[in-house]
This record gives C-alpha cells, structure tokens and sequence, in this order.
C-alpha cells in the first residue's frame, strides 16, 4: 500500500464459513492473511450451526443443505436456488452498499450462493477472481467423476449427459437440477463473462479448464502453501504406511488395501467415509489397521512415526494439501499418477508415482520402500521437508496473488 492511500477491500464469498473441507480453509486463511496486512475484508457466506461467528452473518444466505428432508414445496425452491439464487444476490447488494469491495475473490459459490453474483458484481465494478478448488466451471459434476469413474463426456457434448449417467449422486433428481445450473450458467456466459481471473492450484487444473474451453489468459496457476515451520518433522522412517482422508470411492483406498494385502505391508487408513464398513470388510483378516479420524497432532503424530504417506487417488486431485502436509512432517509420499499429484512429487527425491488404479504396480512399490534402507528414506524425508519449505510458502501465495489482484485493476 502506497503512503496515504486507504486499505484496500476484500470481499471474500464462500458456501461455508467454517473449516469444512480443504477449499474452506483456503477461504477463511486467505482472509486471515489479507487482513494481517491490513487490508479491510468482509465475506458473504450460507447459515449453517457450526458456522464461525461472523460480524456479517446478516448478508449470509439461508442454510440449504442436501442431505436434509424437505417437503415437496421446499425441494422446489431449493432447486431454483442451486440454479439461479434471488435471496444471494439481494444479500450481496446489500452487502456492497455498506463494504464497497475493491476485489471479490470467489472459492465454493455453486449450489448454496449460485452463480447468481457474478453478474450483480460486474454490474458494481468490483474485479472477481474464483479458485477452482475443484472442475465446476467446466463440468457439471465438479469432480468430473460418476459412479463408473473419471468421465468427461460433457466436454464435446452436452450437459444432459450429466442426467443420463446420473452423476450426481447417482441420483436423477439431484442430475437434473445440476445439469439445469450448468446449462443457464453456461448460455449467459455467468462464469466466463464475469470473472476476471481464476485460480488454478495445480498446472493440471489450468490445462483441464484450457481444455474445456476456458481462455489461457484468463487462468493463473498459484499453487497451495503449507506453513511448515509449524509442523514438527520426524525424518527416521517407522515401520507402516498412512493414509490419511476420506473413505469414498474415488480416494482409491480399496486398491491400496488389496496392494497392501498382496504385499504383505503394515498399513493404517485414518478416516471416515461413505464406504468405510465396504473397505473393513475388504480388509478383514489383514494387519490392516482403521483408526477412523483424527486431526491435529494426534494426526500429526502417526504420520511422524510412519515410513511413508500413501495417496492413491482414482479421481483428478488438484493440489492436494495431504502431500505438502506429509512433506512438512518429513515424510516421502507414494502418490498415484492423476490429476495434480505427480507435479508435487518428485520421483525419487520426494516420493514415488504409481500408475493410479494399478494394484500390482502399487504393491510392488510398498515392497519396494519397505526394503528401502532406513538412510535412503530418512534422506527423502529431509528432500520433502526443504522442498514444501521452500516452494510452497505462504509468501509465495500472497506474492502471486498481490500480482494477479494488481493485474485485473485492484490498487494497493
């Protein structure tokens, strides 16, 4: 910020204003981290019960929550809301009038607050930049994924695909009305005509929107961060794999089971899931070890004290915050060969890949690292740990981003 000038103003929007997933906790720290250099933010979020306490909770929209029973009347009009939500742009316009924002920066708006927004901030001049924490701007089912697998037919086709395939929760209902955002999202241009910039964590993501017909110029790659010196590293390998996340069908774990089966390895699987009860099942009569969820240090502790992290995604992970966390720990990762993944992992100095899905490949590196020479891993460990240090900074994040704000107008 130049002498005399004002703090510029962050307008941060986002489904969820608590620590729900990872792309919540990108949005509540990046506010955290503008205002620690003082800039001015507000945010604009949905109702919910564990919601953080908020100063502007009066500009959030009504709680809407799928897993809820509603009656007939109210699936009605909680379905036009996932297409077209009046209650969030009437929220957000009041909202400007009292926090003039110089930036509104986006994460998960789809669904709860709608693209609805895109067009009210235009029309008040306010620069938008969206982070694509996951592929929504492109397809329908925002993890491009239905209960057969990765799938990408809507990108040549039409978004009706979305209905026949059901890949939505493997509902019809919940198809339609997706399908249905999508389509009037996409025939008013509501993403490409009114975000200026959006943010790409992983260089796969970038290509991936590039492929689906998002402009080169209008995307930035600016990777997670991680603040490791506020993890402590245990680099001496232990004598079990992790993995760490939850148990759905797309994380990959029932083929690290049957991997770790075949090779005889230790494995403890920390987390909760959809199939959890399934992948108990597949494990039984194994040293298969389920220790259901944890966080924090008691998280951090058995990643310490393990011989390696494993994360063998069957679906197009972006930039995932597991891999730089273990890296923080001192631990190498054993990752699949999708999506983001393998531009983190340095094949050899930080950690393996594994063709994902790849059962036999996968047990035979567990083997592989097993007889690996505790010195060899300890080394690794130490490659990881200098590697999240020093490219994956929230330095780096803020810098980037300053940048991109600079680039699209926004004055500081």
């Amino acid at each position: 910020m130049g002498s005399g000038m004002t703090a510029p103003n962050l307008l941060s929007i986002n489904s969820y204003h608590y620590r729900r997933g990872g792309s919540d906790v990108v949005y509540l720290e990046h506010e955290a981290m503008f205002r620690e250099i003082g800039w001015n933010a507000a945010h604009m979020s949905m109702h919910h019960p564990k919601n953080i306490e908020s100063s502007w909770s009066k500009y959030f929209v009504d709680e809407l929550e799928f897993g809820h029973k509603y009656s007939a009347l109210e699936k009605i009009k909680m379905a036009s809301k996932v297409i077209f939500s009046f209650e969030a742009r009437k929220k957000l316009s009041s909202l400007l009038d009292v926090f003039p924002a110089s930036v509104a920066h986006l994460h998960c708006i789809y669904h709860h607050i709608s693209p609805s927004v895109l067009p009210l901030l235009r029309d008040r001049g306010v620069p938008v930049v969206l982070t694509a924490h996951d592929l929504k701007i492109a397809c329908p089912a925002y993890k491009m994924l239905n209960r057969n697998g990765i799938c990408e037919r809507c990108r040549d086709g039409t978004f009706l695909n979305v209905v026949a395939n059901r890949c939505v929760r493997n509902s019809l209902s919940a198809s339609i009305v997706v399908a249905a955002e999508s389509i009037l999202a996409d025939k008013l241009s509501l993403y490409k005509n009114n975000v200026n910039r959006v943010v790409a964590p992983s260089l796969f993501y970038k290509n991936k929107l590039i492929e689906w017909g998002w402009p080169d110029q209008q995307i930035a790659h600016i990777p997670n961060y991680v603040r490791s010196e506020k993890y402590i590293p245990n680099f001496w390998p232990g004598n079990y794999f992790i993995y760490f996340g939850r148990l759905a069908p797309e994380k990959g774990v029932e083929t690290l089971i049957r991997a770790a089966i075949r090779s005889s390895s230790n494995l403890m699987i920390v987390g909760s899931g959809p199939i959890e009860n399934e992948l108990k099942a597949i494990a039984s009569g194994s040293s298969i070890e389920f220790l259901g969820f944890k966080s924090g240090d008691d998280l951090w502790n058995l990643v310490r004290q393990s011989r390696a992290v494993v994360l063998p995604s069957e679906w197009y992970e972006n930039c995932p915050m597991s891999v730089l966390e273990s890296y923080a720990l001192g631990k190498p990762v054993i990752g699949a060969n999708i999506g983001g993944i393998p531009e983190i992992i340095q094949s050899g100095v930080t950690g393996w890949i594994f063709e994902s899905g790849n059962e036999a490949e996968l047990s035979e590196l567990l083997h592989v690292v097993t007889e690996e020479s505790d010195s060899i891993l300890e080394e690794m460990g130490r490659a990881a740990r200098n590697y999240v240090a020093k490219e994956f900074t929230p330095e780096k994040y803020m810098s980037s981003t300053k940048n991109l704000y600079s680039s699209i107008g926004v004055s500081f």
